[in-house]
């Protein structure tokens, strides 16, 4: 039995390209996709100059409810031209400029009508910005929405804690309620 050079090599070439075959049929799956990284929060350097420049607290306020506004409407034309990285990062300045808001009227005095009277200035903003961080998210790919979800949740608890700053520190809060049993009409006393 003589085998030739021939039979061997095409044997060999055979063998060879099943070893290919069979490796690139069985590698491993891509890994997925990492979603994208939440964004900083930060407030811009030219934005962080102005409002430090700004020495009148009403003035602030109304200064960071305004550049809140321009990022928000950034974000709004980044969102519609589908540019997500980058509505991204307004969003980040955006919630930079909000939690730099509340924690410079929570270092002021709280029982001073003049805070309150800052407190409600954001209530109202963030009422009105509310909803379109909800539209916006709508309009956005799963692996960003996700941080306008969360940005929504950040912004309705600043609200939430603008509109605590109107009650005094008498008012105290129920616990809440655990049990379905005691909270029927018939189980309370009178």
């Amino acid at each position: 039995m003589r085998i030739h050079l021939a039979q061997i090599s095409s044997f060999v070439s055979i063998a060879f390209a099943t070893l290919i075959l069979f490796t690139g049929a069985h590698a491993q799956p891509p890994t997925p996709q990492m979603p994208s990284p939440p964004p900083m929060r930060f407030v811009l350097a030219e934005d962080r100059n102005q409002l430090t420049a700004t020495k009148d607290p009403k003035a602030r306020i109304r200064l960071t409810i305004e550049l809140a506004e321009v990022r928000l409407t950034k974000m709004e034309q980044l969102t519609a031209q589908k540019s997500f990285p980058e509505a991204s990062e307004a969003l980040g300045n955006y919630l930079g400029l909000i939690e730099d808001a509340m924690h410079f009227v929570g270092s002021m005095t709280q029982d001073k009508n003049s805070t309150r009277d800052l407190y409600r200035r954001l209530d109202i903003a963030l009422r009105a910005q509310i909803p379109r961080l909800a539209v916006m998210r709508r309009q956005t790919p799963s692996d960003y929405s996700i941080h306008l979800k969360a940005a929504e949740e950040f912004v309705r608890s600043m609200r939430s804690d603008a509109l605590d700053s109107f009650y005094g520190h008498t008012v105290l809060r129920e616990p809440p309620n655990t049990d379905a049993k005691n909270a029927s009409p018939e189980n309370k006393r009178p």
